[in-house]
């Protein structure tokens, strides 16, 4: 071979090698896996990262140490499943199908609050359901190539109906279709995709009291308030085996609505020993402000957070052992502020610092303890660790953003904001004009959140008409209303409600005053 030939057979080597490298290079580059843990009525303050101090947080504080930490994150609504549904279908509460908690009656209406026949009649199961064209962030991401699994707490639907899980997007689910029956923690059964997965618990109904004659001081008289079968610890198990069913190299999707802390106050022994011996000697609960009686209510709280923690660094370590954690964006928040009722004591843990905990501010209610939530995103070399951002996001910013990072175009249907930028620390972020919530429940409620503003509407049900105005830069407590000496914020406010404003379609979703309001606007279409 002469030296001509030879460079021309060298040039074709680096080509053909090129060629293949960069073959290679794109063959092997995957989406990344998503991770979207949701915890249940957690304060924006029960975790060591935001300023927590009696409970302990050691997996979720770390993750906060190697990602990001959003300060002004909101919720979609003050409870349950109107914040799911935000969450899932990327509107905000003017816009949304589901704005607020609306139990499943099939026909004829069905005793659905009974355990026992619910237990013996899964009609009475569920929630108000969601149009069975619905767009939802699970559909986006099975249509874009991901596996996707939920686990825990649905609240969306009702089995026999067109939104459950595996209908709205989820190849796998695990966990209870129906809030009322995550009322207690050892439940008689559990859903695996359609069918009842069924728990060899011989579980006492919510609401149960203790025996009339046992003394709510011994501990042996909440025994039957402890049965085989944790809810949570099997949920976690099937977790971990979806984990490990995808294939190599094909991304997943998961939804992890964990129903802690939701009451009742049900958690490991080892937790409850561990926090009894911190807190020392406490008051039982007795039942008084329902689900179960407690005979150590602030150790159990306590110990059903950390229970949590425990779970979300065992799936961490399961994911660096497997390998795929370095390609996993995991994000950790709340549904909403903390809870008033069921034994809990949010004032003494402070669970909203530095806003206020108690009834009226927290659950339930738009002020920022009912709808800041704690949000926590980790990503290995795309989120900076040990970062911390002020950047105004809400939940509707969930599906823009989730699509941002599965590379797929986000619908048209949404509300929400991308904050993609903010988690890249791209300077081109986004930011929105205000945020608007609407809340039927709790005597009617609104709330607008425009820069430094914040107005609050509640008891629009009662005929109040006097709205409440608070410049969060000085007064992040809302504690002092400000609403006469600013006519023209109130007046912008007002043109923002009406604009936002949609009419339901479900008649319970309702605020007649916002109706009269806002006038003639068209109404949300589930067609």
């Amino acid at each position: 071979m002469n030296f001509k030939h030879s460079i021309c057979f060298l040039l074709i080597l680096l080509v053909i090698s090129c060629h293949s490298e960069k073959k290679t290079t794109v063959e092997t580059q995957v989406k990344p896996n998503i991770i979207y843990i949701l915890a249940d009525d957690l304060g924006y303050a029960e975790v060591g990262a935001y300023g927590q101090e009696k409970i302990e947080t050691p997996n979720i504080d770390l993750l906060a140490k190697n990602g990001m930490l959003f300060t002004q994150h909101y919720t979609g609504a003050p409870v349950c499943a109107p914040a799911r549904s935000s969450l899932l279908t990327g509107t905000h509460m003017g816009h949304s199908y589901i704005r607020g908690n609306d139990e499943w009656q099939r026909g004829e209406p069905g005793d659905v609050w009974n355990y026992r026949k619910v237990a013996a009649d899964s009609t009475l199961e569920g929630q108000r359901p969601l149009p069975s064209n619905t767009i939802t962030i699970a559909k986006l991401l099975k249509q874009s190539g991901y596996t996707t699994g939920m686990f825990g707490k649905w609240g969306l639907g009702a089995p026999h109906t067109q939104s459950i899980p595996t209908t709205m997007g989820f190849d796998y689910f695990f966990g209870y279709n129906c809030q009322r029956q995550a009322h207690t923690y050892t439940p008689l059964h559990l859903y695996e995709n359609e069918k009842r997965f069924h728990l060899a618990n011989d579980t006492v109904a919510p609401n149960t009291k203790i025996d009339k004659d046992a003394d709510p001081n011994a501990v042996e008289s909440y025994a039957k308030y402890t049965q085989p079968y944790y809810a949570p610890d099997v949920s976690y198990e099937k977790m971990i085996g979806f984990v490990d069913s995808v294939k190599e190299d094909d991304p997943f999707f998961i939804y992890w609505a964990s129903p802690i802390p939701h009451m009742p106050l049900q958690a490991p022994k080892r937790w409850v020993d561990y926090y009894i011996k911190k807190f020392g000697e406490e008051p039982p609960y007795i039942g008084n402000k329902g689900y179960f009686p407690n005979r150590f209510p602030k150790a159990t709280y306590a110990a059903m957070v950390s229970y949590l923690d425990e779970n979300i660094g065992k799936l961490i370590a399961h994911l660096k052992a497997t390998g795929k954690y370095d390609n996993t964006l995991i994000i950790f928040t709340s549904d909403n502020g903390p809870t008033y009722n069921g034994g809990t004591d949010s004032p003494w843990f402070d669970s909203a610092k530095p806003f206020r905990s108690e009834y009226g501010r927290g659950k339930g209610f738009v002020y920022e303890g009912g709808i800041r939530v704690p949000m926590i995103a980790s990503w290995p070399g795309k989120v900076k660790a040990g970062s911390t951002t002020d950047h105004i996001s809400a939940f509707w910013d969930v599906m823009p953003t989730l699509c941002d990072v599965a590379q797929i175009k986000s619908p048209d249907t949404t509300d929400g904001i991308s904050f993609y930028n903010t988690l890249v620390q791209n300077n081109d972020q986004k930011e929105h004009d205000y945020l608007y919530w609407e809340f039927p429940e709790y005597s009617g409620q609104v709330a607008v959140r425009m820069g430094k503003w914040k107005m609050v509407w509640k008891d629009i049900k009662k005929g109040n008409a006097k709205v409440e105005l608070y410049d969060l830069d000085v007064d992040i407590a809302e504690q002092n209303d400000i609403a006469d000496a600013h006519p023209e914020i109130i007046e912008q406010l007002y043109t923002i409600i009406k604009k936002e404003h949609r009419t339901p379609e479900i008649d319970k979703f309702k605020i007649e005053a916002l109706e009269a309001l806002v006038g003639n606007n068209e109404s949300v279409s589930s067609e």
